[in-house]
């Protein structure tokens, strides 16, 4: 077996580049249960921006904003509203990760450092792949502090109370028509990815629109990355509209794993998170395709939860509406009960749901 080049521990953190950094985490700690444990701005010694890091289990969002008016993130939120700049892998050696990577043809975004306080050193680099959106390379086996040099550990002022959200379980980008291949293909030469399954418009369509969607995923399999591309149907597609909107390629939804959906779902539609919505009659059959579950499906429909089964078990999945007022980022929490797919027989019902909703903004 050929030597894994790029060995990867898993998803470091995303960071999103937002228009109101304070606000926005208010809302994931009240909404997702995050806890607030790290920040950086004017108060630690950064100038330009203001930064809040969110936990919950292994996984960490960063919040950042602008403080200037014409700064690198600035620009990025106008051009796409709040999304998604940096998908950052967890490594052993960051220079290494960066010097393999740029050797098989990424373009580098910022060279190898090594950034101290007394808490230790962290490593970074990062190189550019779809769209604006970078992969940071973080290396920290030498660090005890909160987050990065640079951030001060803060805590929530507000009770917090976690929803089982535990690791990312995938991230979804949505490319160009025509881009699909091409960006699978720099997964596999320049990050030694293999490709794990293919969607074809036959898969993923309906009576209105279609997309193509190819998985790529790391040695280990701690890192998958969906690539969805528009495919041609008689009106636009929901990758279209996210293109027209995000005015680039980019991350379309950020997978999240759980071990109890119900619990997890619950919560967040009691504090407010609006979820895609699957007509009844979705549930009518749905047992004779999946056969025996552990869950209610009473439940289960009560919470608009979607079910599908593979070779090697199940699983539950539903996604939220966009997060901020653009259509483009949003959420899937997804509860794995042996199923290493992706919902592929629940494909045509969330589509069918994502088309109504275009339809009520005017963008179908």
């Amino acid at each position: 077996m050929a030597e894994d080049f790029l060995p990867l521990n898993g998803t470091d953190y995303i960071e999103f580049y937002v228009g109101n950094a304070k606000q926005a985490a208010v809302f994931y700690q009240y909404a997702f249960g995050f806890e607030l444990v790290a920040y950086a701005g004017p108060e630690t010694g950064v100038r330009d921006r203001a930064s809040y890091v969110l936990k919950q289990d292994k996984i960490r969002l960063v919040l950042t904003s602008s403080l200037v008016k014409d700064s690198e993130i600035s620009e990025h939120v106008k051009k796409h509203g709040d999304g998604v700049k940096v998908l950052a892998l967890w490594v052993d050696d960051a220079a290494k990760s960066f010097y393999e990577t740029t050797s098989r043809g990424a373009e580098p975004a910022s060279k190898p450092q090594t950034l101290k306080d007394e808490h230790g050193e962290v490593v970074v680099a990062s190189i550019r792949t779809y769209g604006e959106t970078l992969h940071t390379f973080v290396e920290r086996k030498n660090y005890k502090g909160a987050f990065l040099p640079g951030f001060r550990a803060v805590k929530s002022n507000m009770k917090i109370e976690p929803l089982g959200l535990k690791y990312i379980d995938h991230c979804v980008g949505n490319v160009e028509l025509g881009k699909m291949n091409q960006w699978v293909k720099f997964y596999e030469d320049v990050m030694g990815f293999k490709l794990l399954v293919t969607f074809d418009d036959e898969d993923i369509s309906t009576e209105y629109s279609a997309l193509m969607s190819k998985v790529v995923s790391n040695g280990n399999g701690y890192i998958k990355f969906p690539i969805n591309e528009p495919a041609q149907g008689k009106k636009k597609s929901q990758i279209e509209e996210y293109l027209d909107f995000y005015h680039s390629a980019g991350v379309q939804h950020i997978a999240i794993a759980t071990d109890d959906i119900i619990h997890t779902v619950g919560e967040l539609r009691r504090r407010g998170v609006e979820f895609l919505n699957v007509p009844d009659v979705y549930y009518d059959d749905v047992m004779e395709r999946v056969g025996k579950i552990n869950e209610s499906l009473e439940e289960l429909k009560k919470l608009n939860i979607l079910i599908d089964r593979d070779e090697e078990g199940y699983l539950l999945q539903i996604f939220t509406k966009p997060v901020q007022d653009r259509p483009t980022v949003f959420f899937e929490i997804i509860e794995r009960n042996g199923a290493k797919s992706f919902g592929k027989g629940n494909f045509k019902a969330l589509f069918e749901s994502i088309e109504r909703e275009q339809a009520l903004r005017g963008n179908l």
